[in-house]
């Protein structure tokens, strides 16, 4: 039995095959994910399961370089965002338009769909390296 919180096997494996630089993406419930990319739905119903418990979870397997949200965020969703860049004291945070994050979401090699209705919780995460 693994050892880390995450149980899910195609999040654990989507992890597993990511290098230096390459992009997971976490999204709510409603963000478009294109047919080339491989969607992890984890979504149950409106707001199960939340965003940020599917974050914590990564976050317990994959090394975190940078990470990149939707401008919008700020304004939308304050609360959510501040508990987002909590979470990355030491990480860059890089802010852009929800409509270029939609088109960068299509570079990730996995895109987790929440159950979250929270406007803008979505998150690009970029894999560093733990050496």
């Amino acid at each position: 039995m693994k050892k880390t919180n995450l149980l899910n096997s195609e999040i654990s494996f989507a992890i597993a095959k990511m290098g230096h630089t390459d992009q997971l993406t976490i999204c709510d419930c409603g963000l478009p994910i294109a047919e080339s990319n491989h969607r992890i739905d984890l979504a149950v119903t409106k707001g199960i399961p939340p965003f940020l418990d599917v974050l914590d979870t990564v976050l317990t397997e994959l090394e975190v370089q940078k990470i990149y949200l939707a401008r919008e965020i700020e304004k939308e969703s304050p609360d959510l965002m501040k508990a987002v860049i909590k979470r990355f004291p030491e990480t860059p945070v890089v802010f852009i338009n929800h409509e270029d994050l939609k088109d960068r979401v299509k570079f990730s090699k996995a895109v987790i769909r929440t159950g979250e209705c929270t406007s803008y919780a979505n998150i690009i995460l970029e894999s560093g390296v733990v050496f």
